[in-house]
């Protein structure tokens, strides 16, 4: 059986790396005492898979995971003979406990039969950007102009070679969403496919001079036949006030 959860990385803790969260979810799952089911071999690993890795320094609303559960769990989540049993109504408040602050818990649900990985099946990111020190009119002609071009192109480094490629059909919708004191904020829905665009490549391509100030990843979608939904599926257990921890 597998979990998938949702989870959010704010304030402080954004500037940990992909790799330092997954350490952090490791020892976050076995202080909970979860039944996890183990890869085989001379050195064991839990059997949990991360999403689409969230760049250093961006905070994100909508990160996910899949963890195993080991054989003799079940639905409730009840762990093998000696281990408590875990509802999973409770489970998102639970793990928020585990984990430090600012790493928060927002949902779970069981998956029903096998499902794609969390790399393979989300096909776009939503972002917000903001922009430091950016008067609102520059920042919409700047935004009209990118909407209009036939071709954004920006130069990649891929596998030590540079490479030049154009972001214009990743951009599936670009727009200003609001003004703060600090500047205007950018929201963006990126393709991760057949390659992924990272907001700072998106600011890149929009004029070399823009500052990012917090950027945040606020949904994960996967689309297929003409629809599109969120990766955590209907019935999942919340937690609205999961966010008040965060740093």
């Amino acid at each position: 059986m597998k979990v998938r959860i949702r989870f959010a990385k704010t304030g402080k803790v954004r500037w940990t790396s992909h790799r330092d969260v997954a350490r952090m979810w490791e020892r976050a799952l076995r202080r909970v005492r979860l039944p996890l089911a183990y890869t085989e071999g001379f050195s064991p690993r839990p059997r949990v898979s991360f999403g689409l890795a969230l760049p250093t320094g961006h905070e994100s609303v909508a990160e996910y995971l899949d963890v195993e559960v080991a054989e003799g769990g079940s639905g409730d989540m009840a762990g093998p003979e000696g281990t408590p049993s875990l509802e999973m109504a409770g489970l998102p408040g639970v793990l928020s406990e585990a984990l430090p602050d600012g790493v928060d818990v927002l949902g779970a649900a069981v998956l029903e039969g096998r499902v794609p990985s969390l790399q393979h099946d989300v096909t776009s990111c939503s972002w917000e950007v903001e922009i430091v020190g950016v008067a609102p009119a520059r920042m919409a002609a700047l935004v009209e102009e990118a909407l209009g071009a036939p071709q954004l192109l920006v130069t990649r480094e891929r596998k030590g070679r540079q490479v030049t490629d154009d972001l214009r059909p990743a951009i599936i919708s670009l727009g200003l969403l609001e003004s703060r004191q600090a500047g205007t904020v950018l929201g963006t829905e990126l393709a991760t496919h057949p390659r992924g665009v990272r907001p700072r490549e998106l600011l890149e391509a929009l004029g070399p001079d823009l500052e990012a100030g917090v950027v945040r990843r606020t949904h994960q979608w996967i689309e297929r036949d003409g629809a599109r939904w969120e990766p955590l599926p209907p019935g999942a257990t919340h937690a609205p006030h999961a966010l008040e921890r965060a740093s």
